[in-house]
């Protein structure tokens, strides 16, 4: 069960809430002990299974409110954001004293498993500033994890740490330059990630093997016992 809990933690897994329209991230931010996770946006905490990755138990809990403002504008405007960049994003927001300082923390994670088509892909990213005018630096980390697996094993696993000079005035204004800056960011680590592995397949993935092998033909699969090295092995 450990292992599981460790698991969903770090891959930022979300779960559906009954009585809820939308889901909620598991993350060690939003973790309160004894196996109850928060939700933010709807003010509840519920208690989660990490092996069935089912909720339960969902009971109201109140979140810091001297801090709520900012957090509901920074959650109201990466929504947005979120449901115009991403096909099946979810994002869980948080506001919460760290070591004296209002901080905001946001998290996205979006899936696509298609073992049908041999590959599944997970996007994660998580940010965070502390309230404190004027300027603050905004943190970012984005993960990127693709797993490819017909005829053959290809795995991507890539990770970007960002930080970006973020302008703190009122809670709105605050929360539209969060989310700009989040969509440059992010833009930009997809951007090169495609131009990178376009480059790769003309250069890189080409230097690993021949296009043709000594004979300079192609080999015919089907017909291997025909070849020297079917009979070698008819042979053994």
């Amino acid at each position: 069960a450990k292992a599981f809990a460790q698991y969903n933690l770090e891959q930022l897994t979300p779960v559906k809430i009954e009585g809820y329209d939308d889901q909620v991230l598991i993350t060690e931010h939003g973790d309160l002990g004894n196996g109850r996770f928060l939700d933010p946006k709807n003010q509840v905490s519920f208690k989660f299974d990490h092996v069935r990755k089912e909720s339960s138990d969902v009971q109201p809990t109140t979140g810091e409110t001297a801090i709520e403002p900012w957090r509901s504008a920074c959650d109201n405007a990466l929504r947005a954001y979120i449901k115009n960049h991403y096909p099946c994003g979810i994002c869980t927001i948080y506001g919460k004293t760290i070591n004296g300082q209002q901080t905001i923390i946001a998290c996205i994670e979006n899936h696509q498993f298609q073992p049908s088509n041999f590959w599944n892909g997970r996007w994660r990213s998580e940010w965070k500033f502390t309230i404190n005018p004027p300027s603050v630096q905004l943190t970012g980390v984005l993960k990127i994890q693709v797993h490819y697996y017909e005829d053959g094993n290809v795995q991507l696993m890539s990770h970007k740490d960002i930080q970006e000079s973020l302008q703190i005035s009122n809670e709105t204004q605050t929360a539209k330059e969060f989310v700009k800056l989040i969509e440059a960011a992010e833009c930009d680590y997809q951007t090169a990630i495609c131009e990178n592995y376009n480059a790769m397949s003309d250069t890189t993935f080409k230097a690993l093997r021949r296009s043709l092998p000594v004979t300079r033909t192609k080999v015919d699969w089907n017909k291997i016992m025909s070849y020297r090295i079917g009979q070698e092995m008819q042979n053994a």
